[in-house]
């Protein structure tokens, strides 16, 4: 057996989300068939991180053991060539050691999440941005964002559903940036909570319009309570950028 790493990006918009489930297409079901096209073996991928419905990435990384082992090359290329009806690219793949795993061996994980605050809607981006037609105070948003640096309980920003064992989460990175129009968050750590980033980002977003001040995120924190958490940023301005080996 070979076992390859896949660097992956994908557009989230028409899938349930990363992981295959019963009730519509998935990234990992499209590049299961792809793999199953190519090499005829039935295999299951395994994802460094599951992303929700509607959520994108540019540096997803999965592992996949194959019984033949191509040309790193090849299998790239030939996934792609089975890729063409899907919104699903293969960027790279590598022959790696056999205790390699994407999910375990992450050191770090990279979320950029966009939001584009100017009147009008976008028309090239759509379903690619959150799209605000007020403009939001970066600084003020980077005041609340500090709060929410370094080791803490994120039971506020956590999911339901999260099946996570512990809340405890240590946050390496959280800043927002302005490029005209548009505003990035980015958020670095080992691992996030189930949707962790969105609800930082929707916090975030209270503070950047004026509606909440920056100290209110330290309070929703503290609270550990989903109640006290700003809505849900939408998914499809979340990206999954670069996972760390």
């Amino acid at each position: 057996m070979a076992r390859f790493k896949l660097t992956i990006e994908y557009d989230g918009t028409p899938y349930v989300g990363w992981q295959r489930q019963s009730n519509g297409a998935s990234v990992q079901g499209a590049l299961e068939a792809a793999i199953l096209a190519m090499t005829g073996e039935t295999v299951t991928l395994r994802g460094a991180g599951r992303t929700d419905a509607g959520v994108h990435a540019t540096g997803q990384v999965a592992h996949v053991d194959l019984a033949k082992d191509w040309r790193p090359a090849v299998v790239r290329d030939g996934l792609n060539a089975h890729l063409v009806e899907e919104s699903v690219v293969v960027l790279a793949a590598e022959r790696v050691a056999e205790d390699f795993d994407s999910r375990f061996s992450a050191r770090g994980r990279h979320y950029i999440y966009r939001i584009l605050d100017r009147r009008p809607p976008p028309a090239l981006d759509r379903r690619r941005v959150w799209h605000r037609r007020e403009p939001l105070d970066v600084d003020a948003m980077n005041a609340g964002a500090r709060h929410l640096i370094g080791h803490h309980d994120f039971t506020t920003f956590r999911s339901a559903n999260c099946q996570s064992k512990s809340p405890m989460k240590t946050l390496d990175h959280l800043e927002a940036r302005r490029v005209g129009d548009l505003i990035e968050v980015r958020a670095d750590a080992r691992s996030f909570l189930h949707n962790q980033v969105r609800s930082m980002v929707g916090t975030l977003e209270r503070v950047g319009l004026g509606a909440w001040p920056p100290e209110r995120v330290a309070e929703a924190l503290a609270a550990r309570d989903r109640a006290a958490c700003a809505a849900v940023a939408p998914p499809w301005g979340l990206y999954l950028v670069g996972v760390d080996y």
